[in-house]
């Protein structure tokens, strides 16, 4: 071979060599690139993670001292304190169901775009309840009509089902049908059987009702419609489950509702309402609506997600309780979370699904679904973010860190809704064991609504919280589950306020 074809040879070897370097070098600063922005993407992620842990943290004694907020705020409310969050509302409910009560009674619960009609024959302590009910959807041109419009409609439902009375039910003779009446809307209440109403919500906007007597309403349209029967009792949801607990478990004290929305009532010494202005009640007891979604304290671990949430919301400032521990809120602070994680830390890949920018897009059915998720490779959740996101693929490490974010938030609602409950029975001394060595006294709580009944690991930790507040007495509270309580409830209130049992 020449020389100079050796040398070429040479300098084209050189040159690929140095080539091949050159390439070499180019793909270890790209990998050195890619590594570094991963580092560095997951360095965020742990830091908004650990942000999260650190803002949503409730210590036990951080939940006592809410507890204790609580009570102050409860007594603020009953007396009539201006300014007291919690409104502490007299519900006229002075003589709850014994468990004697005889006799046919309906019921209406109307609290959205369905109502329900239910009629129950009670027949004591040896035959305890026969019911039926029908649900009936609301027309929506009636939701915005005129207040006849709607009662006539509801009155005209009322008398269609009060004519398939079958044999089981039976009126004596000589007596007017009687209703509870489940309204959950705001209402002034001024008897056991008036209230009028302070507005509208839930989607109805109707002429004429507000600061009217909405069972005048309901008793005129009965009228028109020929139907004989007397609303004895007007009640809210969270009191007519009150009613349904007593009735099933004499020891119920308290009821609480975990839902879509939350509240709480409780069975009160009249002595210790200083509001109340007319005669104490034979019963010695009243009981109150607390409206407790609108608890708020400086004590209460609110978080930039829950600011940002209750500043964009319909009503800010108010339900400030309600926006950290209700059904309607909890999904909305784990997309929150979520879109942090999208923006700073590339959770879901380069590009922030639009789908998560969409306010209340993440429902907390769906937040309970990924919650619950047993698979090693939380396939199911994935199947969720991919139905509710639109993101085709996530990584195994995005799907952990959303299971990380939904346990984080469950269980600090959960826990803020048991420290609730604790400041219910200390407010009425049955958070500890007595002192003089008596016999511990069994105490009932009644829950109802769908967040605590389905999110199983929502009410486990309500249950656990509440057990390690309580301590030592932990071991004389229950905590019963009262399915459609409001329902019942009515009806039983509609017996115990019966006018042929004060005749009697």
């Amino acid at each position: 071979m020449a020389k100079g074809a050796v040398v070429g040879t040479a300098v084209v070897v050189c040159a690929a060599a140095a080539a091949a370097v050159g390439v070499a070098v180019v793909v270890a600063r790209r990998r050195k690139r890619r590594r570094d922005a991963e580092a560095g993407r997951r360095k965020q992620a742990s830091d908004v993670i650990e942000e999260v842990e650190q803002a949503f943290a409730t210590p036990t004694p951080l939940l006592r001292g809410i507890a204790d907020a609580m009570v102050e705020e409860m007594e603020r409310g009953l007396r009539a304190d201006p300014h007291a969050p919690l409104k502490m509302l007299i519900s006229y409910v002075d003589n709850l169901p014994t468990g004697d009560e005889h006799g046919l009674f309906y019921a209406l619960d109307l609290g959205g775009t369905n109502f329900r009609v239910l009629r129950v024959q009670l027949g004591g302590k040896e035959k305890r309840v026969v019911q039926q009910y029908e649900e009936v959807a609301i027309p929506p041109h009636l939701m915005v009509g005129t207040s006849a419009e709607l009662f006539d409609f509801i009155a005209a439902e009322l008398e269609r089902f009060v004519g398939t009375e079958g044999d089981d039910f039976h009126l004596p003779e000589g007596r007017h049908r009687e209703l509870g009446f489940t309204f959950s809307f705001p209402v002034h209440q001024t008897s056991i059987s008036s209230g009028t109403l302070i507005k509208w919500t839930k989607g109805f906007c109707i002429n004429g009702t507000v600061g009217e007597d909405v069972v005048a309403e309901l008793s005129m349209a009965m009228e028109r419609q020929g139907l004989d029967m007397k609303v004895t009792a007007l009640v809210n949801d969270t009191v007519g489950t009150l009613a349904g607990g007593i009735y099933a478990d004499n020891d119920v004290v308290a009821a609480v509702i975990l839902g879509t929305g939350t509240n709480a009532a409780y069975v009160e010494h009249a002595t210790a309402i200083p509001k109340w202005n007319g005669p104490l009640p034979k019963s010695g007891n009243m009981v109150i609506n607390m409206e407790w979604g609108n608890f708020k304290s400086d004590k209460l671990p609110r978080s930039d997600y829950d600011i940002a949430l209750d500043f964009e919301s319909l009503n800010p400032s108010e339900q400030i309780y309600e926006k950290m521990i209700s059904g309607m809120y909890l999904g909305e602070v784990v997309r929150r979370i979520l879109l942090r994680l999208a923006h700073d830390a590339s959770l879901f890949g380069d590009v922030v699904p639009p789908k998560l920018e969409q306010l209340f897009v993440l429902r907390t059915p769906d937040m309970s679904a990924m919650h619950h998720d047993t698979s090693h490779d939380l396939k199911h959740l994935g199947a969720k973010l991919k139905d509710i996101l639109g993101v085709a693929d996530t990584s195994l490490e995005a799907r952990y860190i959303t299971l990380h974010v939904c346990d984080k938030v469950a269980e600090r609602g959960a826990r803020l809704a048991a420290a609730g409950i604790y400041g219910i029975l200390k407010k009425l001394g049955r958070d500890r064991v007595p002192s003089d060595g008596s016999p511990k006294q069994r105490t009932a709580v009644a829950i109802d609504g769908g967040l605590y009944e389905h999110y199983k690991k929502f009410s486990a930790c309500v249950e656990a919280t509440l057990a390690d507040l309580l301590g030592e007495a932990s071991s004389s509270v229950v905590i019963k589950m009262e399915n459609d309580g409001s329902g019942i409830g009515a009806a039983l209130l509609a017996a115990s306020h019966s006018q042929y049992t004060v005749e009697e």
